[in-house]
């Protein structure tokens, strides 16, 4: 690709970051501000970082959330957020998220202010790339690499290729976010951005809420995406104005920047879909899905925020699950739990027969509350549906946002809520 003075935000933020004129292809050292470990990630960093043997670490750049396996499901589970207090307390880290004060990772990281625009961010999960809606540069990486930041506060990065994704018109009833993403994975395939950043503009953005902006972001790692940002519109400023600490700056791209490629949706032309098993590139509009389903999943870091819970809640209210299916809610951090508590949507969740949750990663990772059994089918809000991804081999995983998710519930088979896409 060719170096002109013109930088997509990629280039930008790892040039701020690196203090470097870097542009796609560079190798770059860039000083990281935060980097987050959960409770499968942690305790490999942590035993990297102590066979440095050193007395230091930027404690104040490192962030822990207990998610995977909690509350604790069995004695490994434990031994492993066992690791997280006794770490966070010998090194006096203050950016510990206990069990029932946090949540999914990637929602506390979003919540507690972490992410910001113009930050550098990593961490060792690979759906960090989350906070790329928020107008930072995020991505997952190996606990090795985590360990290193931890003694080093900085980091070593290839600069991606960006692929330029423009958004025009405004989404219909019930299609949101996930129906796009499911849509350009579909298009492009689980490889089609490998180590490249998703980069999206376009005036459909005025349309476009931070909600469905982190859900696109979450899942652009779906593609192979080393990155998924936004810029940091008047929706961006609103949002981090009330949770972003400390200093920030948002960064835009060239308007002559070079992309590797350009894309173009109308959001009017969207309609709900699902991802068949078992690849979220294996997208179809849900009008052509005819599939009885056992379980619906709603939460995750994908979309278990309070704006999918507001939107479940609508449809559901007044009616029941099906008996035959079984329905699990997990509001994706502590703060969306209270928050769904106080507007009365766990009480509609829980008359319509749904089992709720705290926050968790639950079912999503095959971990706990919600593993397949064989033969089993789901349909879920989260972000993969790989064979095995939720319980048994021989389980299906459908992916579908929560107006699906929902209708699917109720009806015992994969269908869109009535009024979809008017």
């Amino acid at each position: 690709m060719k170096k002109t003075g013109a930088k997509t935000i990629s280039e930008r933020i790892l040039s701020n970051k690196s203090k470097l004129d870097a542009y796609a292809g560079d190798i770059v050292e860039a000083e990281v501000d935060y980097v987050m470990v959960n409770d499968v990630t942690a305790p490999l960093a942590f035993k990297e970082f102590e066979a440095l043997g050193l007395s230091e670490i930027h404690r104040d750049k490192i962030v822990l959330v207990p998610d995977h396996f909690v509350p604790n499901k069995d004695i490994a589970s434990a031994e492993q957020a066992a690791e997280m207090r006794r770490f966070a307390k010998r090194w006096k880290i203050d950016n510990y998220y206990e069990v029932g004060r946090g949540g999914v990772c990637h929602q506390v990281m979003v919540d507690e202010g972490f992410a910001a625009p113009g930050r550098l961010i990593i961490g060792a999960d690979s759906h960090t790339c989350t906070y790329g809606a928020l107008n930072a540069f995020s991505t997952g990486v190996g606990s090795s690499e985590a360990a290193a930041v931890f003694a080093e506060g900085k980091l070593w990065f290839k600069v991606p290729e960006s692929i330029k994704v423009r958004l025009e018109g405004a989404m219909r009833k019930y299609v949101s976010g996930k129906d796009l993403i499911i849509k350009l994975i579909t298009d492009i395939g689980v490889d089609g951005a490998n180590y490249r950043t998703l980069e999206f503009g376009g005036k459909g953005l005025a349309n476009f809420p931070v909600s469905d902006r982190l859900t696109v972001s979450n899942m652009a790692i779906e593609a192979g995406g080393k990155a998924g940002i936004f810029p940091a519109d008047s929706e961006t400023l609103h949002f981090v104005r009330k949770f972003a600490k400390g200093k920030w700056e948002k960064v835009d791209p060239d308007p002559d920047a070079s992309y590797l490629d350009e894309r173009e949706y109308s959001l009017s032309d969207l309609v709900p879909m699902v991802a068949m098993p078992h690849l979220p590139g294996n997208g179809r509009p849900v009008s052509e899905v005819d599939v009885e389903i056992d379980q619906a999943f709603l939460g995750s870091c994908t979309n278990g925020r309070i704006e999918d819970l507001r939107i479940s809640a609508e449809i559901i209210k007044g009616k029941k699950v099906a008996p035959s299916v079984r329905m699990i809610v997990v509001p994706a951090s502590s703060l969306i739990y209270r928050l769904a508590d106080e507007e009365g949507l766990l009480g509609i969740f829980a008359k319509a027969g749904a089992f709720v949750s705290g926050p968790t990663c639950a079912a999503c990772l095959g971990g706990h509350m919600g593993v397949l059994a064989k033969g089993e089918r789901c349909v879920s809000t989260t972000n993969r549906n790989f064979i095995g991804r939720m319980g048994h081999k021989d389980s299906e995983v459908y992916l579908a946002s929560p107006a699906v998710v929902t209708a699917s519930a109720i009806e015992g088979r994969i269908v869109a809520p009535k009024g979809a896409g008017a």
